[in-house]
């Protein structure tokens, strides 16, 4: 197989690249960078999404795209930032589709697009399927409808399109995990608000898998990329603290102290969301970290004392 991967030197397209690989699949990505060393076999396209340019060659022989393109939302919500969030997953989309339109031989019959969870509406204890209606109605649940309204636009083509709705992903090279280990580990760890919030996440290693699987076994539809089993803000930080050999004793922090810290942006702490990996099991997959102390035993094995 063929694939063409969008996003592919963040966090999860470098791991899927590299996963790709290994298992003999043929990879090309497209990159906004005209300069910097290229992904080890993977050949890379140009792209500038503002401009509308893309190289029709980069669809040469691909049988799937994955689009992972987007902006991080770890970052304070400006009225600009904002619109590069919006415009990084939803523009970048229409251009392949656009482009993809007027290539009436291509070859592509997959589309499978990064989502997240960011869609379903804050909820203390609903446990979110991939039929649920209950949608954010703030700027992320609109940004991720887009998205997947984007995505959906392939099928127009004859193409089947495969959404995963992304929990938080948990990996050793950086991200989310990251930025709550480090409190932690200094003796700083506290979780935000009541602690009862839902964190919905998943292991680097499952993301990959999942995406492979979608890939190798042509999934359609919706799925929740998030490990089968939540846990809520405090679970959370004592795991890490456990995990760590930390105590955490610090009182929880209130929302309106990252009030004018976060702005916008502190959903992604306060929110609540527990969301359900069923259906991907139900196809097939098996999660190689199902559990949240075993996927930080393996993420945090050299920062323990």
């Amino acid at each position: 197989m063929k694939v063409l991967i969008t996003g592919a030197t963040g966090l999860v397209g470098t791991a899927l690249v590299a996963a790709l690989r290994s298992r003999g699949h043929d990879v090309c990505y497209l990159t906004t960078s005209k300069s910097g060393k290229p992904l080890p076999g993977a050949q890379r396209f140009f792209w500038n999404i503002d401009a509308e340019e893309l190289d029709p060659e980069a669809f040469d022989g691909v049988d799937a795209i994955v689009h992972l393109a987007g902006a991080s939302i770890a970052k304070r919500w400006t009225n600009t930032y904002k619109q590069e969030i919006r415009e990084s997953r939803i523009a970048s989309a229409e251009l392949l589709y656009k482009v993809l339109r007027t290539l009436p031989h291509h070859s592509v019959r997959h589309f499978v697009s990064a989502s997240a969870i960011g869609l379903y509406a804050d909820h203390p204890d609903h446990l979110y399927h991939e039929s649920d209606l209950a949608y954010d109605q703030g700027f992320l649940g609109n940004v991720v409808l887009q998205w997947e309204q984007a995505a959906d636009r392939f099928r127009t083509l004859s193409i089947k399109v495969a959404k995963m709705r992304t929990g938080l992903v948990f990996s050793k090279k950086g991200g989310v995990l990251e930025q709550l280990v480090t409190p932690v580990r200094y003796g700083f760890g506290a979780a935000f608000g009541s602690g009862k919030q839902w964190q919905s996440w998943i292991h680097i290693n499952d993301m990959v898998g999942l995406y492979l699987t979608a890939l190798e076994k042509g999934w359609e539809g919706t799925f929740n990329a998030v490990a089968p089993h939540p846990v809520t803000q405090t679970e959370l930080i004592r795991h890490i603290g456990k995990t760590l050999h930390r105590p955490v004793w610090l009182p929880n922090i209130p929302e309106f102290l990252m009030t004018p810290v976060l702005g916008e942006m502190r959903q992604l702490v306060f929110s609540s969301q527990k969301v359900s990996a069923e259906k991907a099991i139900a196809h097939g997959y098996r999660f190689q970290f199902p559990l949240l102390p075993t996927a930080l035993s393996d993420l945090l094995a050299n920062d323990k004392s």
